[in-house]
C-alpha cells in the first residue's frame, strides 16, 4: 500500500534539535536522519533534518499506528484526501512538532511541523487511484 515515506523537519535557532529528533522518532522510530544546514531569509541558521523510510516492516508499523488514531481524526483525513494528495499519488501529512515531542501523533495544517510525503503504491500512480485506495483502507477502520 505504501512504497516509501520521506520526512523533513526544519529546526529553527530557537528550537531544540535533539528534542525534535526524538519527536520524529516517536513517529518513525527507525528514521536515519540526514542533516543539512541552511540560511534563512534573515540570515538565521536553519537545520533541515530529512530522510526516507522504505522497509516494509517499518512502513507497516507506521500505517498500523496511523490507522489506530482517533476516529474523528481519521474521518477528517478521509475528507481531506483530495487536498492532501498530489497528482502522482503522494499523500502529504504534517504532524505537530510539540505533540510528537510529547509522544503523541497530531496531524496539523501548519507549515512549522514534521512533514511526511507518503508514496502510495497505486497503479497507475495517479491521484484518483491513490485516493480510492486510501479511502478503502480508511473505510475498514471507520
Amino acid at each position: 500500500m505504501i512504497h516509501n515515506i520521506r520526512y523533513r523537519i526544519f529546526v529553527y535557532e530557537d528550537e531544540n534539535e535533539e528534542e525534535l529528533i526524538e519527536g520524529l522518532k516517536n513517529i518513525l522510530p527507525t528514521a536515519k536522519i540526514e542533516r543539512e544546514v541552511a540560511e534563512g531569509m534573515l540570515e538565521d541558521k536553519i537545520v533541515i533534518l530529512s530522510g526516507k523510510i522504505d522497509k516494509k516492516k517499518e512502513i507497516k508499523e507506521f500505517l498500523k499506528t496511523l490507522l489506530a488514531m482517533d476516529k474523528d481524526f481519521l474521518e477528517k483525513l478521509s475528507k481531506d484526501l483530495n487536498r492532501k494528495t498530489d497528482e502522482n499519488g503522494n499523500l502529504f501529512l504534517r504532524f505537530s512538532k510539540d505533540s510528537a515531542c510529547n509522544e503523541k501523533w497530531e496531524i496539523c495544517d501548519t507549515g512549522d511541523s514534521i512533514h511526511l510525503k507518503v508514496k502510495i503504491a497505486a497503479y497507475p500512480a495517479k491521484k484518483e487511484v491513490a485516493i480510492k485506495l486510501l479511502n478503502e483502507v480508511l473505510d475498514e477502520v471507520l
